[in-house]
């Protein structure tokens, strides 16, 4: 794939986030295999580790693209490097096989990508002043045509979602502050816990936004959150619960914030990664048997609090090893299955729920029921998802390898 990025917007561009255009289309798409290519025309200032520089002047959009297509082989994906783009959708343009245009928006606030090859460069007008005068060239003598969003892979599955492909002209701080927050909302997983979706979002969304303003890297976040996360745990099993909930729920706010900010500013990491879902992994265990602890348990197969503890350790990992059984069988998470299971996913036994029941169960001086009680949620839990594993990933072959729309 050749990527032709149209670079004379870039000097007034906005920054989403607090990264430049140009750079977030860097980390967007990361080290180019061998073989592709990288070509910035129109602005001599614009800078590209290992691009070519095309400072053509005043020389009309329409002229430099099809100088680049004539000495080009393959795919050319030709974008604006001041518009908002989706990384999904370079990928795709660069993989079709026929000339193609992608659009979003209406006249001036309408942002496109085109998919070419040499055969389309004499029907592009020279004159043309930008990609969208091109794209309606392309379209009207019929040498190109609109991408099938049908065939555009919407599915993602770190979010267990689908979502159509985006691109955006980014023309006022109006329009940005509209974007970042469209943004904001789309890096929410498709199914997750109702406190997920519904109570962090107004803390989740303003430190977000400080972390970005002030380049926080989300793995200062993931650490931030660890350490909250553990220093409950001594204070539940000494009995201080306001302390450790309070450790708790900061733990589990800055766990929504640590993914929005690597996603947003796309400054995700292996390591990253790897801490954030370890520590989503590892963590209940010792959660569980703090809140046991804390409730006058022992070191006694007849102390009823320690079989509980016991069995609710017992039940969360085989809980999260139907899951893992059921992503191979099925191709996606269990919870994208269908509309039930989205639903479903928002009141099942996880972290945020089964703090929530214990954390009243204590206002309402119920722990002991309280901790009775999860432990039967959690045993719940893993009847269900057992059952929609057998069901959906060996009796039924209808959500094996497609996600629910």
């Amino acid at each position: 794939m050749n990527l032709w990025i149209d670079s004379r917007g870039l000097a007034t561009a906005l920054t989403l986030f607090g990264v430049p255009p140009l750079e977030r289309l860097r980390r967007t798409i990361g080290k180019l295999p061998a073989g592709d290519h990288v070509t910035l025309s129109g602005d001599a200032n614009a800078r590209w580790a290992g691009a070519t520089l095309d400072a053509a002047g005043d020389e009309p959009l329409g002229a430099r693209l099809r100088r680049a297509l004539a000495s080009s082989s393959g795919t050319v994906v030709a974008i604006d490097g001041a518009n908002l783009i989706d990384p999904r959708l370079i990928r795709h343009l660069g993989g079709l096989a026929q000339a193609s245009v992608a659009s979003r928006g209406e006249r001036a606030r309408r942002a496109v990508a085109l998919s070419l090859d040499a055969s389309v460069a004499d029907a592009i007008p020279p004159d043309a002043r930008d990609l969208r005068e091109v794209a309606d060239a392309l379209l009207s003598a019929g040498r190109a045509r609109p991408l099938d969003e049908g065939r555009f892979p919407a599915y993602i599955d770190k979010l267990r979602r689908r979502l159509p492909y985006w691109i955006h002209a980014v023309d006022s701080v109006e329009t940005r502050a509209v974007l970042e927050r469209q943004m904001f909302w789309d890096n929410y997983k498709g199914s997750t816990d109702l406190l997920t979706r519904y109570v962090y979002p107004p803390l989740v969304w303003p430190l977000t936004r400080f972390c970005a303003r002030f380049h926080i890297h989300p793995n200062v976040v993931t650490v931030l959150s660890i350490i909250l996360c553990f220093a409950s745990v001594p204070l539940w099993v000494d009995g201080q619960w306001l302390a450790g909930f309070v450790c708790a729920y900061a733990m589990s706010v800055l766990d929504s914030v640590d993914g929005k900010v690597a996603r947003l500013t796309l400054t995700d990491s292996k390591i990253g990664n790897t801490l954030d879902h370890g520590l989503d992994q590892v963590h209940p265990p010792f959660w569980y048997f703090a809140w046991a602890w804390g409730l006058g348990a022992t070191f006694n197969w007849d102390n009823p609090l320690f079989q509980a503890g016991v069995w609710f350790v017992f039940f969360y990992f085989a809980d999260r090893l139907v899951l893992m059984v059921a992503k191979r069988r099925l191709k996606h998470a269990l919870h994208s299955s269908t509309p039930l299971d989205e639903r479903v996913r928002s009141i099942i036994a996880r972290r945020n729920i089964t703090m929530t029941v214990m954390a009243i169960a204590l206002l309402l001086g119920l722990g002991v029921q309280g901790f009775y009680l999860v432990t039967a949620w959690q045993a719940l839990t893993f009847a269900w998802h057992g059952w929609r594993t057998l069901y959906l990933g060996f009796f039924t072959t209808a959500h094996r390898g497609m996600p629910s729309p």
